[in-house]
């Protein structure tokens, strides 16, 4: 037990409100033998405080626009927020929270959007919850910016989030609460449950940070050592956060992990694992809870009860709104399409077609380099989606993200484009939030070797099903002179193992132009395009977007192939002239290009062998480690890859010295064995 904890007068233990949250969550826990009762136990008269008293929510229907967010960034204390959620009205029964942690449940060990009604946002890995409250807080102000106008506030509401120890340890919380402090998102009001204790432990011996001085200097108020304990002490907090307007608030709460566990509370003991029967037995005598497991007097729910209060917030909302529309009637009419529909606006096909169509008839022999086509598509679909919320790492002149219409979003102002800084990791999770908030498709930006860095928050993207587009540029060793350290070999094969994730490497303009208008109409999770420095000649001029769409298409055939090429990127003008030189050999060859393995493979199997043939040998020519391949080409198969690290040296010795020439391509096709005559073919 930390020397600075200590338990709190029993007098106040004995609220049948707070105890309503302490026993439903250590019943749950304890029923599946498995959880975190640690933080539902010390941040009960915290949550009592904020949910019962203040939060702006409607719990009969979760996703009123105006609604206050709420994200529990120490997801492991999941049972506090079902708790809440069943208590003040939601679909969530006591049924959900007995089954705790079970398959098929809404009541997953740590809170999954689209899980349980209320849960605005999947938090696990720890930091990225208050990650995601700054891209929600961040959606707030940029929307009340574009929307709201003098006496019409149609966009108004808080963020708040719950996190610990582990969440401020976490890098990310380091990258986006800077940031808040600098874009002064005086909506983002943050909980820290500053009680000492990790897995592990007293923090002391690893977390030794002033973490008031901490957040003073990125710019939040901060309202340090609230008795975490004492209703009174904050609600005060509270009201102080609410008086700030251009500053994020951190409210740091003094509390002991386990209160009211009488012989755990203070404890590592209590933070990740059931208190055990004799405990539970003694934690319900010490709150003064007689009921049995899961049963909740009805003076408590209607104590708890937020369906009335949050009829008439919504209620008086789309009173307000009436009003808008009668007064804005487009900016309304844009407002549902955006927020509250998610749809795209009417004419977006036309202007997507008429971008892809100009760039077939306008091609030039050079070309351009497929990042600077991302810049065109950008430009070219801007004006018709001004949902698009864009922004990079401190690489915008390299990613090439902004484009006419780019407004940088500062404290004083609102816009549609973030200068996030070198905070690769703490961007992409900021855009899941915008994506979760509604009424924008965020786009971030990075080179491609520093998807490490953001990798878990691309991961939570396609985890949660968001739709985000990730701008990433210097694709592979044709970035040339900044060397192995910059070159990425691994990342697009592992990037495309993440479920839901579809990656594009498009071969050049036409190709950008088509996977970028995949990813704005995809709906159901995170699109990633790798983009080249180089300049790429477009190739695809001939070939129908309908096609592109499908992820690999036959880009130039042969009659009777004897080997298929298969190639993404830059690569494929490679397949192409290698195609011309094998022809010149006797050897005829069809060329696929493949700009998206991840849609391919959602495409039939008759499609699929009737791009890839049947009996015929295929090589795969990729500047990228080449096991990935193997799935396409099969024993018989050959893959020209690379699977060591880089060097610094320009582009096109690059590619000669690692074997991305027409010769290597000729040997390695002439010195394969014919595919056997089968019925079947590997991949």
């Amino acid at each position: 037990m930390c020397a600075t904890s200590s338990q709190t007068s029993p007098a106040f233990l004995r609220n049948p409100l707070t105890g309503a949250l302490r026993a439903l969550a250590i019943d749950a826990i304890q029923k599946a033998n498995s959880g975190h009762p640690g933080a539902p136990l010390g941040m009960a008269e915290i949550a009592e405080v904020l949910w019962r008293r203040h939060l702006r929510h409607n719990p009969a229907h979760p996703a009123w626009p105006d609604r206050d967010r709420f994200v529990l960034s120490n997801g492991h204390g999941s049972m506090l927020l079902y708790a809440l959620l069943h208590l003040t009205g939601y679909a969530l029964s006591l049924g959900d929270l007995g089954n705790f942690r079970q398959f098929g449940a809404p009541t997953a060990g740590h809170p999954e959007v689209g899980h349980a009604p209320g849960v605005e946002t999947t938090t696990g890995p720890l930091g990225q919850g208050i990650a995601n409250a700054v891209g929600f807080a961040l959606a707030e102000k940029a929307l009340a910016a574009e929307f709201n106008r003098p006496g019409h506030t149609i966009v108004d509401h808080h963020t708040y989030a719950f996190l610990g120890d582990g969440c401020l340890m976490e890098g990310v919380s380091h990258e986006v609460c800077s940031l808040a402090g600098t874009l002064g998102l005086g909506k983002l009001i943050a909980f820290y449950d500053d009680n000492g204790i990790s897995i592990d432990g007293c923090v002391k011996g690893w977390f030794s940070d002033d973490t008031p001085m901490r957040f003073e200097a990125y710019g939040w108020q901060v309202i340090p050592a609230v008795p975490g304990h004492d209703a009174d002490a904050i609600e005060a907090a509270l009201r102080a956060a609410w008086a700030e307007t251009r500053r994020p608030t951190l409210i740091c709460c003094k509390t002991v992990i386990g209160m009211g566990a009488p012989g755990k509370a203070g404890s590592h003991d209590c933070h990740g694992a059931p208190l055990g029967a004799a405990e539970v037995a003694a934690t319900r005598e010490a709150i003064g809870w007689p009921h049995p497991p899961f049963e909740i007097p009805s003076e408590v729910y209607a104590a708890w009860n937020a369906r009335d209060r949050g009829a008439a917030l919504e209620a008086d909302w789309q009173e307000r709104f009436a009003a808008y529309r009668a007064a804005f009637p487009a900016l309304a009419a844009e407002f549902e399409r955006r927020v509250v529909k998610r749809e795209l606006p009417a004419a977006w096909t036309q202007t997507r077609d008429a971008h892809i169509e100009s760039l077939r008839k306008n091609c030039s022999p050079p070309g351009i380099a497929t990042r600077k086509a991302s810049q065109n598509a950008i430009a070219a679909y801007l004006p018709e989606l001004p949902e698009l919320f864009g922004g990079s790492a401190d690489l915008a002149a390299s990613n090439l993200t902004l484009a006419p219409g780019s407004k940088g979003i500062s404290a004083m102002t609102g816009g549609n484009y973030c200068y996030y800084g070198v905070r690769e990791f703490g961007m992409t999770a900021i855009a899941n939030g915008l994506a979760l908030a509604g009424g924008f498709i965020p786009y971030t930006a990075t080179f491609l070797v520093f998807s490490d860095y953001a990798r878990n928050a691309i991961r939570m993207a396609a985890l949660m099903r968001q739709r985000q587009i990730m701008v990433h540029t210097h694709d592979s060793i044709g970035l040339g002179e900044d060397g192995p350290t910059h070159q990425p070999v691994e990342h697009i094969p592992s990037l495309r193992l993440i479920p839901n994730l579809d990656v594009w490497r498009p071969c050049d303009a036409v190709e950008t132009a088509v996977a970028w208008a995949a990813g704005i109409e995809r709906t159901d999770g995170p699109t990633l395009l790798a983009l080249s420095r180089q300049n790429l000649p477009t190739v695809t001029s001939a070939i129908s977007a309908d096609d592109i769409r499908k992820g690999g298409y036959i880009l130039a055939d042969a009659r009777d192939p004897r080997v298929v090429l298969i190639a993404t990127g830059s690569e494929v003008k490679l397949a192409l002239e290698a195609k011309e030189a094998l022809a010149r050999e006797g050897i005829a060859a069809r060329v696929v290009s493949m700009p998206s393995t991840n849609v391919f493979d959602r495409q039939s199997k008759e499609y699929q062998l009737s791009v890839l043939g049947r009996h015929v040998r295929r090589v795969a020519i990729e500047a990228a480690h080449g096991d990935f391949w193997r799935k396409y080409v099969g024993l018989h198969g050959d893959v020209i890859g690379i699977d060591t690290f880089g060097a610094s040296a320009p582009a096109g010795e690059l590619f000669a010295h690692f074997g991305f020439s027409v010769e290597r391509v000729v040997e390695v096709v002439k010195g394969g064995a014919e595919i056997p005559n089968r019925t079947t073919h590997p991949g």
